[in-house]
């Protein structure tokens, strides 16, 4: 697995990433990333693989404008209101990508024992070529990326405190991407991934 290591506008096939590390000022995240651990209504799904129910490995949120509710993995989340700090941000975020959106869903990764498995956001509300954009908060985690067909390609991140990924054009429709398990101890990461639910 490569190092991607770039920044600004990223082509690869079939996808364009765009990554900023810097996103948001150091204290800006310092203090949105403490808000949100102590006001965000927090909950754990229970997620159903091979015929056996667990706990969802990471704690999730959902908030939107348009009441749409937004569904993946066998569970369905209904959308708070945009609280001022949110609504704040997913108006930076749609300077910057040139696109709007309608809902923001929000991961805890409490520890290293938290992840997300091979997945792509290809759910059918989200639509044909999604623009989906992430901020990350907290401690730096490792980003995975692999393309369905082309085995040879597979791709490591950081992302970092403050930073931002962009994921646009088919991307969703060729390439899956994780969020790993860690053994090093690691704090809390919180992941805003901003979408269009129509």
């Amino acid at each position: 697995m490569q190092d991607l290591l770039k920044t600004g506008t990223i082509q690869l096939p079939d996808a364009t990433l765009v990554f900023e590390p810097h996103f948001l000022p150091g204290d800006e995240a310092n203090t949105l990333l403490t808000s949100l651990l102590q006001k965000t209504p927090w909950r754990q799904d229970e997620i159903r693989i091979f015929g056996k129910t667990h706990p969802q490995p990471r704690l999730t949120a959902l908030f939107g404008n348009n009441g749409n509710s937004y569904s993946y993995s066998g569970i369905t989340m209904d959308p708070e209101p945009f609280t001022p700090e949110l609504k704040d941000l997913k108006e930076k975020v749609e300077q910057r990508c040139g696109h709007t959106f309608t809902t923001c869903l929000l991961n805890l990764y409490r520890d290293g024992n938290d992840s997300n498995g091979w997945h792509a956001d290809d759910e059918k509300e989200l639509g044909t070529n999604p623009v989906i954009a992430s901020v990350s908060l907290g401690e730096t985690r490792v980003f995975h990326l692999k393309h369905r067909r082309q085995k040879s390609l597979r791709y490591r991140m950081r992302l970092v405190h403050g930073s931002l990924l962009v994921m646009r054009g088919p991307m969703q429709h060729h390439w899956l991407h994780q969020i790993p398990k860690t053994r090093k101890p690691v704090k809390p990461r919180i992941n805003l991934t901003f979408r269009s639910i129509n």
